[in-house]
């Protein structure tokens, strides 16, 4: 059995004169992926294959995870394919991923993580908001069989605020 886990990106700031790969997160990413990691911690979940798109918010939502995680920052495989927004390329790199790995965390971009969270898991998503994570599981053993499986669970952040 495989799961990939997705997690889009915090709420980015576009204040800022920079380029989309630099944009920073605003408060509310941060406050939005600290909700959400801390729901993961109590559904007692682990991995510890971590890739992430290279763009500053994904790896900035990366580091917010994988703190309170307790996963060394070592440990994150920036993976260029993953700056991807339609999720072809997502789609490609999921596939050639090594065997012996059954479970990653990726942290990337929409539309490609409700594309994908709705090609490959059985429950609708119409929106994977910013922070958003979508947990999959895949009834295969060779990543490249990747094929429609299940949604084990999806953390919206809107749900957790109070």
């Amino acid at each position: 059995m495989k799961s990939i886990t997705l997690v889009r990106h915090g709420k980015s700031s576009w204040k800022h004169d920079v380029s989309d790969r630099d944009r920073p997160l605003q408060d509310r990413g941060f406050v939005d992926s600290e909700l959400v990691v801390n729901q993961l911690v109590n559904r007692v979940f682990y991995c510890k294959n971590i890739f992430s798109s290279p763009a500053k918010r994904a790896l900035s939502t990366c580091k917010i995870f994988i703190r309170t995680l307790q996963i060394p920052e070592n440990e994150i495989s920036i993976i260029e394919d993953l700056y991807d927004f339609d999720g072809r390329n997502v789609i490609e790199f999921i596939k050639k991923i090594p065997n012996n790995i059954d479970d990653v965390m990726i942290f990337g971009h929409n539309h490609a993580f409700t594309s994908i969270s709705n090609i490959f898991g059985d429950v609708f998503i119409d929106n994977l908001p910013t922070s958003g994570l979508v947990k999959l599981n895949f009834e295969i053993n060779d990543w490249k069989d990747l094929k429609k499986g299940t949604t084990e669970f999806v953390i919206i952040p809107k749900e957790l605020r109070k």
